[in-house]
C-alpha cells in the first residue's frame, strides 16, 4: 500500500487580491443601490460605508502584504480607479 499523499495536486485558493477587489465592488454596488435615491442624492451613511471600505482595505493590504507584487498592484490600482468611476458615473 502506498504511504504517499494521496492528492500530489497541490491548490493555494483564490488569491487574496482578486478576494479584495470583488469585495469592493460587492460593497460599492450595494451601498449604491441602498444609499441613494430618485433624485440622484447620496444619503451621507454611503460615505461611511466606503471610509469603512478603506479602512478595510488597508488592513488586508497590510495583512497579506508578502502576496502583492507588481502585478496585483497594478490590478488593484486599475480596480480601485474603475469604482471610483463607477461611482461617479452613477
Amino acid at each position: 500500500m502506498q504511504q504517499g499523499p494521496v492528492f500530489k495536486r497541490r491548490h493555494y485558493g483564490t488569491p487574496e487580491s482578486f478576494t479584495l477587489i470583488t469585495t469592493n465592488y460587492i460593497i460599492a454596488a450595494v451601498g449604491l443601490s441602498i444609499f441613494t435615491n430618485s433624485q440622484h442624492k447620496i444619503y451621507w451613511f454611503f460615505w461611511v460605508v466606503l471610509g469603512l471600505l478603506a479602512v478595510y482595505n488597508a488592513f488586508m493590504l497590510y495583512k497579506y502584504r508578502e502576496e502583492y507584487n507588481k502585478a496585483s498592484i497594478i490590478a488593484y490600482v486599475i480596480s480601485v480607479a474603475g469604482m471610483v468611476a463607477l461611482v461617479f458615473i452613477f
